[in-house]
């Protein structure tokens, strides 16, 4: 039976075949192979089926084994001693140390005392979901005897080939491959899953057993509810910060839920925060989505709401990823599906555009979208290089890819109309629509060259939206939105629903590009966001003076507070164009009146007094920021930020019941 349950093993083995190599050289003797393997990684990633297969190894070759698991070892290490007896008595023995977290206290008396002790020829193998203490990986008495690895997920053609062996359907192979992340477990799991009958269904999912053995295998015990909502909250959001934890529990103490989540294995700590790997995160929301739907949603909600007030309200070198991690809260669907790229392989990060990239720029621009298109490139490159962001691999520090998004006031100016055929087709469009007033703008995502993946939906495509639209909703005066796609009908598609085409087709060189845009003016960015993101169709724009929606209209009541200290800006919000404004003589005076007086009028309801104090502070008295509006009020950040929301709820009912039914 062990024989064929070795066989088994080996056939079902997928990968690791580092660690196999150096091991099988350390049975084969070589004087320069390690003496102890130490493997670690989060739950699920394989540990026990690596170190079942090294022993099936051992044992093959003749080796006496003794295979301990950490769970069940005492906290003295005198029983470790006794149990492990052998490797310190017979030459050659190796000794399996599963579970290694469970007794991660005898680390240091394992180094100093036991190890030491050791038998001739003998070998070591530990595996931990935690990582070893580095001082003994640096310590030059040990660095040649040891070797660490720290098992990542299968690749995609690893985990494939997975899938393939288990006979799941091949049209429903890239769903499993999307939950279980290349996990090890999750795709054991899932196959076993489609196996047994999961694989007849025409849309795959993890059954309640699944998930079960997941969450206990991957995740293990979690303390407490407010542990397990916290992990919701990593579940669901692209990266989570203590801030951001804050926030959207705003019953808890979120310092030591942050430092729990810090500490789990299956957690990774970038410069955002924290993100789960992705068997783990798939593995949470699921459970959260089956079990309690309600709560998913609701938690979605929250998380989209922070993300919200974010894009309104940090300060600007906070919010360029805050569209990015909107759109992965709810990246399962239709839209975003037929737009966005969510893979992480070559990931890529964007920087300004520097001096010495512009050869690099203009190399790309010929290559793929012809001479003409190049010497634009150039154009614009010297009258707005701030414009500009180029794409470089995470993974090499190459340049791969830039793009260009143009703000361009009115009047336009006659060089970019007669230099640019795309601008002078976008500012022709506006002034046959609804033309821009002196004080707006227009801001036009020009270009979007990514010669390997050009113009098809990739990471560079994704953050370049993602700061359009981030720009677009803190901008002040942007009338319009273009973009510009050079397979028009296939992004006439693509877009549907998000963006309007202006049916312009402007030619550069020997191509054609299509306009796509959208007028801010008559849908504030917010709206358009959760429009984008939900199963609606995008509202057409009514003409002249009529009700938004409710949602569109809070955020014109929010822009409009935001814009207070801008004449300029102010008098180009959204707010100007509502029933609320319409029979107004002096607009934007009397809006200005109208709104402080609503805002005063608040102190008349007994909930509405510190309310009123933090929105007056907040946005009428001149402070330059929320957190010195507080101070200026005496108030703890926390407590003012809780009375400006309830303020600015408050204001947008009383104005919105103005705008129902009596504007005046």
């Amino acid at each position: 039976m062990g024989e064929r349950l070795s066989r088994a093993r080996v056939q079902a083995f997928v990968g690791r075949d580092e660690e196999l190599g150096r091991f099988a050289a350390a049975l084969a003797g070589d004087p320069q192979a390690p003496f102890a393997f130490y493997v670690y990684g989060p739950g699920g990633i394989g540990k026990s089926t690596l170190l079942r297969r090294l022993a099936d190894h051992a044992r093959a070759a003749g080796r006496l084994l003794v295979e301990l698991d950490g769970r069940f070892v005492s906290r003295d290490p005198a029983d470790f001693e006794r149990a492990a007896g052998p490797f310190l008595d017979v030459p050659g023995t190796v000794l399996f140390v599963d579970s290694f977290e469970h007794c991660q206290w005898l680390e240091s008396w394992l180094w100093h005392h036991f190890l030491p002790r050791a038998a001739d020829d003998t070998l070591v193998v530990l595996g931990g979901r935690r990582a070893p203490q580095p001082q003994w990986a640096a310590d030059p008495a040990w660095s040649r005897l040891l070797h660490v690895s720290e098992l990542g997920p299968f690749s995609s053609e690893q985990a494939r080939s997975l899938l393939v062996a288990a006979e799941i359907r091949p049209e429903l192979r890239d769903r499993v491959l999307r939950f279980a992340g290349g996990n090890p477990l999750a795709l054991s799991l899932a196959a076993a899953a489609g196996s047994a009958g999961c694989g007849r269904e025409e849309i795959w999912a993890p059954t309640a057993d699944v998930l079960r053995t997941l969450l206990a295998g991957l995740i293990g015990e979690v303390p407490t509810a407010a542990h397990r909502r916290a992990l919701e909250v990593a579940a669901q959001a692209h990266s989570t910060s203590e801030e951001l934890l804050a926030a959207v529990l705003p019953g808890e103490d979120a310092h030591p839920l942050f430092a729990w989540l810090r500490e789990l294995p299956f957690m990774e700590s970038t410069l955002r925060g924290l993100h789960p790997h992705d068997a783990a995160r798939e593995t949470l929301a699921a459970d959260l989505r089956w079990r309690a739907p309600n709560a998913f949603e609701s938690m979605r909600q929250r998380l989209a709401d922070e993300y919200l007030r974010i894009l309104r309200e940090a300060p600007e070198e906070r919010v360029w990823t805050v569209t990015d991690d909107l759109f992965y809260l709810f990246r399962e669907g239709e839209r975003l599906a037929r737009l966005r790229s969510w893979s992480r392989e070559d990931e890529v990060h964007d920087r300004p555009l520097h001096p010495e990239d512009i050869d690099v720029v203009l190399r790309m621009a010929a290559e793929t979208e012809g001479p003409a298109s190049a010497e634009l490139v150039r154009y614009w490159a010297q009258a707005q290089p701030e414009a500009f962001s180029v794409y470089r691999l995470v993974s090499t520090g190459r340049i791969v890819a830039f793009t260009a998004r143009l703000v361009l006031p009115s009047p336009p100016d006659p060089r970019d109309v007669a230099t640019d055929p795309v601008v002078a087709a976008a500012w022709e469009y506006t002034r046959a629509t609804a033309p821009v007033s002196p004080g707006e703008h227009i801001g036009v995502s020009r270009f979007s060259v990514y010669p390997e993946q050009y113009q098809v939906p990739s990471r560079v495509i994704d953050l370049s939206s993602s700061r359009a639209q981030a720009e677009a909703a803190r901008a002040r005066g942007r009338a319009y939105g273009f973009a510009v796609f050079r397979d028009a009908e296939t992004w006439a598609e693509r877009v549907r629903g998000t963006l309007q085409d202006t049916g312009a087709r402007p030619r550069v060189g020997g191509y054609t590009y299509g306009l796509f845009g959208v007028d801010w003016r008559r849908l504030p960015v917010e709206a358009w966001l959760m429009h984008f993101i939900s199963a609606t169709e995008m509202p057409a724009a009514p003409a002249g003076p009529s009700p938004l929606s409710r949602a569109a209209f809070d955020q014109a009541v929010r822009e409009a507070l935001a814009h207070w200290r801008d004449a300029v800006a102010f008098a180009a919000c959204a707010l100007l164009r509502t029933r609320l404004a319409a029979d107004l003589g002096e607009p934007v005076g009397e809006l200005r009146a109208l709104l402080r007086g609503a805002v005063d009028e608040l102190a008349g309801d007994p909930r509405g007094v510190r309310a009123r104090d933090a929105l007056a502070a907040g946005y009428l008295s001149g402070a330059p920021t929320q957190e010195a509006a507080a101070r200026r009020l005496g108030l703890p950040y926390g407590t003012y930020r809780r009375h400006l929301r309830q303020g600015l709820d408050l204001l947008c009912e009383a104005l919105w019941e103005r705008e129902l039914h009596d504007p005046r």
